[in-house]
């Protein structure tokens, strides 16, 4: 009978897991690697690398469009849809291929290429082998949640991972879903000339961000494309090669029909944990299936420990990254682990306009019954770069305690807007984290930076 193999840690998922098996193997620890897709995990191979690589032609081509603003006259201009796609799945694939093909001759980590559950306490069954490990740490992600809809499974829809590797570019995209997935894409084919539909059950875009930023949002992509606000989806037809989506708005019985010939869905995303068989070594999840881990990212069962989207924490590739850190050290401190600090969490979506934030937003401190917080708004347009660059829609938003002038929250809608965001990080993460680090700081005049230091002139 063959001999189950074992090892000190074994890891599930090649994101952000990776960097803790490598650092683990280089400790001195017998590491395997479970990955059943492309290496390097969602953020690489279908997410946030992709997305935005095509976003910057998206960006492109609006600054083009832009140009008779500036006095530049851009008589025509034609887009290569395939050659965009292409460059981007070139460099892709090949930093996957490339992170694949390192680990080819290595036992240490020793990645299994396949598909795994586990089938009993701490042990994984991959392929038709067994491994039993002394520590796990499971780092398997998330993927595409469908909805269910009448006609939906049969009309050819795609999620956020085939949209990023259409061959043909839509005429007419319609987009199920009003996050932060569908304000991207809708930017990377509105950009590029595709008509856009956006349906969504809520009655503002983004409504997770704060309320002032939805709001503005909302607005800007009304004027840039078709929004069905407070609508839900019936029944998906095909007619004649287009695909027809039947939409009930709220508070009516009739039934809107919007044509298309490309349908998106971008509804949300559901953890992996389902696939895992979790029950077999006891790990326990919530009630949208994710994994449950205390502060030190550790799950109930003792050794086992779990990390990114999978514990539904924060779901973004900078969030795995710092709780992969944590992950490693607990895993080899086992005595003397620590809990992650979250401290200014920031978050950005790279539409047009772009959208950061960080903190607190307005409506939870007034849910709250909050009222020792005081509010600062900046618009680009009131600064010198913003005028430069024509930015009227943009602004920067300041929420700050009263009594000691701590940094609430900050959240901008704007040109650069994710990268504006990162002065109030460093100055909400250093010393009294008070806004003002950032009042008192000469900015250079007239950099778009501006406008974060004059919104943060609070009383």
């Amino acid at each position: 009978m063959k001999k189950m193999k074992e090892y000190e840690l074994i890891v599930i998922g090649s994101g952000a897991g990776l960097e803790v098996a490598n650092a683990a193997a280089q400790s001195g620890l017998k590491v395997a690697i479970v990955e059943k897709s492309k290496m390097g995990g969602t953020c690489l191979n279908r997410g946030c690398i992709p997305s935005k690589l095509l976003l910057h032609s998206a960006d492109v081509a609006e600054i083009v469009k832009m140009g008779h603003i500036f006095g530049i006259n851009v008589e025509k201009f034609s887009i290569d849809f395939k050659k965009i796609v292409d460059r981007v799945n070139g460099i892709i694939d090949t930093d996957s291929d490339g992170i694949a093909s390192a680990f080819a001759d290595i036992e240490n980590p020793k990645l299994f290429p396949i598909n795994c559950k586990f089938v009993a306490e701490k042990t994984i069954l991959v392929g038709k082998e067994k491994l039993k490990g002394n520590k796990f740490l499971i780092a398997a992600g998330t993927r595409p949640e469908i909805p269910k809809i009448k006609g939906l499974e049969t009309s050819n829809y795609i999620t956020s991972d085939e949209a990023l590797r259409l061959d043909k570019q839509p005429r007419i995209l319609t987009i199920l879903g009003g996050g932060y997935i569908a304000a991207e894409l809708s930017h990377f084919f509105g950009s590029l000339g595709t008509e856009i539909n956006i349906i969504q059950h809520r009655e503002a875009l983004i409504p997770d961000e704060d309320s002032e930023i939805s709001k503005r949002f909302t607005e800007i992509f009304s004027k840039k494309y078709n929004l069905y606000l407070g609508c839900e989806p019936q029944l998906v037809t095909k007619k004649n090669g287009k695909i027809i989506i039947s939409v009930k708005k709220r508070h009516s019985s009739k039934l809107l029909e919007i044509e298309c010939d490309q349908l998106l869905v971008a509804t949300g995303r559901i953890p992996n944990s389902d696939i895992l068989d979790l029950v077999k070594t006891g790990v326990k999840v919530n009630k949208e299936g994710y994994i449950n881990v205390n502060k030190t990212l550790e799950t109930n069962i003792a050794g086992i420990f779990a990390l990114g989207d999978i514990i539904g924490r924060y779901q973004f590739r900078h969030s795995a990254n710092l709780e992969a850190q944590y992950a490693y050290y607990n895993i080899l401190n086992y005595k003397k682990k620590i809990p992650v600090d979250y401290t200014a969490m920031p978050h950005a979506i790279f539409s047009s306009p772009q959208v950061a934030g960080v903190g607190y937003r307005e409506q939870e401190l007034k849910q709250w019954n909050k009222k020792d917080y005081v509010k600062s708004v900046y618009h680009y347009i009131d600064t010198a770069m913003g005028r430069a660059i024509e930015d009227r829609d943009g602004f920067v938003k300041f929420l700050v305690n009263k009594e000691n002038r701590k940094i609430l929250g900050c959240h901008i809608i704007g040109n650069n807007a994710s990268v504006l965001i990162h002065e109030v990080l460093v100055a909400m993460k250093s010393g009294d984290g008070s806004i003002d680090n950032i009042s008192k700081t000469t900015h250079v005049h007239p950099a778009l930076s501006e406008v974060i230091a004059r919104a943060a002139v609070v009383m």
